[in-house]
């Protein structure tokens, strides 16, 4: 009973600073202050000052402001115009043709970008326009943006999995590399709903497009070298031991800085608006992390965790409902907080549980990645809902009805994984057992 109402304290104090408007990190800051105040005999201030100090000093967080960067850059050039000159002769011939330019398209900018919001506004910024101009219908054309920007959670480099690994304590290229397959599983699960929909859809299927010869093809496909052979770098660079995750985003933004200067899209204005832009992405998650790394010491002094997991571990549940338990409680919770905070507001108390229960973390990973991504595309608070929304002046309402096919594919996506988690768990045990790995 106490430990009920230790848990109702915390909930209440956090959805009052949260609903008057605090920052999500300063009011994680708040939570435990009150919680060592009125529940421990801790004085909170020192351990406060100790806490943000070794969090905001972790050398695994660096990846976190360069891979941003890298995204900032890249944003700013002319890629989006680029990549889709490149992806539509290949993709008119698919069913659903020029829709899964979304698709791939977000599947390529987030292995470049890390960034749900950076990924929906570079590829919408393309896809929408022509998509539009060539008759496709408008709920298809949202709908499959908004699941497909998600990808650039789970993709590497992501920054949800940077967060999850310096909350954890776990190798940030272990679970970039996991990434990599569920991210092309999920992409192909999006293609796959496009395909049907077509088949099953004909008469809201958009004309034909005009026949391009293979010469053509390849052609245009120049378009797409300089992306491609980045994304090739950085990631292979993790993969083989090369790099660091760390090293891999520093040679990630010399790259994105060398392409925009290629393209002609590298100025002086645009260099300090991407620096400034990644400084304040940057600077906002990782208050989000001292707060939450002051509210896992506060919460651990309590006891609350290893109460709450004894408490699970009591009810003797399997493997596989308690991961279905935590996929509805992320989903509920996602729908008032972005993933970011989830995971880190949540992880104190899910790890030793996760951990008790014998589940691999590297794995644990790409299942919450999945589940925060639904947060995006869910209202109130869905972040990529609103970005659609200031995009195409639709009301969210609307947006979020045509995003909810994706929404249900990543349901399915999280069931796949839990039935071959060998999806997310291959390559990095591949990686660990080379040599050097």
């Amino acid at each position: 009973m106490e430990n009920f109402a230790l848990i109702g304290v915390f909930l209440f104090v956090l959805f009052l600073l949260l609903g008057t408007g605090v920052w999500v990190g300063l009011a994680l800051m708040g939570v435990a202050w009150v919680g060592m105040e009125l529940f421990t005999s801790r004085p909170p201030g020192d351990s406060m000052i100790t806490t943000i100090w070794t969090s905001s000093s972790s050398w695994a967080l660096t990846a976190l402001p360069l891979f941003i960067w890298m995204g900032e850059i890249l944003y700013r050039t002319r890629l989006s115009e680029d990549m889709f000159k490149g992806l539509a002769p290949w993709m008119a011939p698919l069913p659903g043709k020029l829709l899964h330019t979304n698709i791939v398209g977000c599947t390529i900018f987030a292995a470049v970008s890390g960034s749900s919001a950076a990924t929906l506004t570079t590829v919408g910024k393309m896809s929408i326009p022509e998509l539009r101009a060539r008759g496709y219908p408008e709920y298809m054309t949202i709908g499959t943006l908004a699941g497909a920007a998600t990808l650039g959670l789970m993709i590497p480099p992501s920054l949800t999995l940077i967060v999850y690994g310096v909350t954890i304590n776990e190798s940030i290229t272990r679970l970039f590399i996991a990434g990599v397959v569920p991210g092309l599983v999920l992409a192909g699960l999006f293609m796959g709903y496009v395909a049907i929909w077509s088949l099953v859809m004909r008469r809201h299927a958009p004309p034909p497009e005009p026949p391009c010869s293979m010469a053509e093809r390849i052609r245009r496909s120049v378009f797409l070298v300089p992306v491609v052979a980045l994304v090739a770098f950085v990631i292979g660079s993790m993969y083989t031991g090369l790099a660091t995750a760390t090293e891999a985003a520093a040679f990630g933004v010399v790259g994105a800085l060398a392409l925009a200067a290629f393209q002609g899209s590298l100025t002086w204005r645009t260099f300090i608006d991407s620096l400034l832009g990644a400084t304040r992405t940057s600077c906002m998650i990782a208050l989000i992390l001292a707060g939450a790394a002051f509210l896992s010491l506060s919460m651990g002094f309590t006891g609350l965790p290893r109460a709450l997991a004894e408490w699970i571990a009591a009810m003797q549940l399997d493997a596989v409902t308690l991961l279905v338990a935590l996929m509805l409680f992320y989903i509920v919770i996602g729908c008032f907080l972005d993933g970011i905070s989830s995971v880190v507001l949540t992880m104190a108390v899910v790890e030793p549980m996760i951990r008790a229960a014998g589940i691999d973390v590297i794995w644990f990973g790409i299942f919450i990645v999945v589940v925060v991504e639904m947060a995006q595309i869910t209202p109130p608070i869905g972040f990529n809902l609103f970005v659609l929304q200031g995009m195409t002046k639709h009301d969210i309402g609307y947006v979020a009805k045509t995003a909810l096919p994706m929404f249900l594919i990543m349901v399915a996506m999280v069931f796949i994984l839990i039935a071959v988690p060998e999806l997310a768990t291959f390559l990095p045990d591949r990686m660990r057992a080379a040599p050097g790995g």
